[in-house]
């Protein structure tokens, strides 16, 4: 999307300018149009300023509840997600060697991967830790079908298959939420559009009422440039500002850490964590 092509500290002087600018534009505009028409009143260009600034704060509203929301759903994917590796892991106690060494190894590599994508705001580096992850889904997929084909008189077969399964449908949903969903440039195209058009409205009321031009301009402009710019940042997959904490993966990580590599269980050092 354009958006990401503007870091958020530009977006937000960006903002902060167009503000400024519009607010003078509308003062200059309400000036010329004072002087020539005596008969313009404040009252309804109030109303129509009020109007603008109403439907303007509605679509800030709007947007920063998309992401807001989003973002409470990132941080729950991350707590199914790490309960379905987990999971995995003790389900795979049931594989023989060696492919039980093969899959304890591929899960660590697996969390280890999934904290490189969450944490890191370089998209090489993503795409390539995302890419990774898929190529140990797709060999855990194999081991679980493979176990599962060759225990069809039990339920030990499917619950590999089952857990695997779980792991890739989580994992997609982190990557569509992620990566995928983003505010349309639509929407941000008309949030612009209404904060010019609300700005110049308050310059050229501000005209209007012979009144001098607002120095309190640039705290009103650093306001809605503030929102603007956070809508941004939580709207931004890779963004290093406002991140989806990690901790159940990075707890997970270090549970597996606990395990010898031939190892089959975890030990807790605390019950309260089983």
């Amino acid at each position: 999307m354009l958006i990401d092509f503007v870091p958020p500290w530009a977006l937000f002087f960006i903002s902060t300018v167009l503000v400024i600018l519009a607010v003078e534009a509308g003062y200059v505009i309400g000036r010329r149009v004072y002087r020539n028409n005596v008969n313009e009143r404040e009252s309804p260009v109030a109303a129509i300023a009020g109007a603008i600034l109403g439907l303007q704060a509605f679509m800030l509203a709007f947007t920063f509840s998309i992401v807001s929301d989003r973002y409470d759903v990132k941080k729950g994917l991350v707590r199914e997600h790490a309960n379905a590796v987990r999971t995995a892991w003790q389900r795979s106690d049931f594989m023989p060697e060696p492919d039980l060494t093969e899959a304890k190894t591929l899960l660590r590599r697996y969390v280890d991967r999934n904290i490189t994508v969450a944490e890191s705001n370089e998209p090489a580096l993503a795409r390539s830790a995302i890419g990774e992850a898929e190529e140990i889904q797709h060999r855990l997929w194999e081991l679980a079908v493979k176990h599962g084909k060759t225990d069809l008189n039990t339920d030990i077969g499917s619950l590999l298959v089952e857990a695997t399964n779980d792991l890739a449908s989580l994992q997609e949903q982190r990557y569509n939420l992620g990566v995928e969903a983003r505010i349309p440039t639509a929407i941000w195209f008309v949030l612009v559009a209404l904060l010019i058009l609300g700005m110049m409205a308050v310059g050229y009321q501000t005209a209007i009422a012979e009144s001098r031009r607002p120095r309190i301009t640039l705290v009103l402009a650093i306001s809605f440039s503030l929102v603007i710019a956070l809508i941004a940042v939580l709207d931004h997959p890779l963004n290093d500002i406002v991140t989806i904490p990690q901790a159940p993966m990075r707890n997970l990580q270090a549970e597996f850490n606990m395990v010898p590599e031939s190892g089959t269980s975890i030990t807790f050092s605390d019950p309260e964590r089983r």
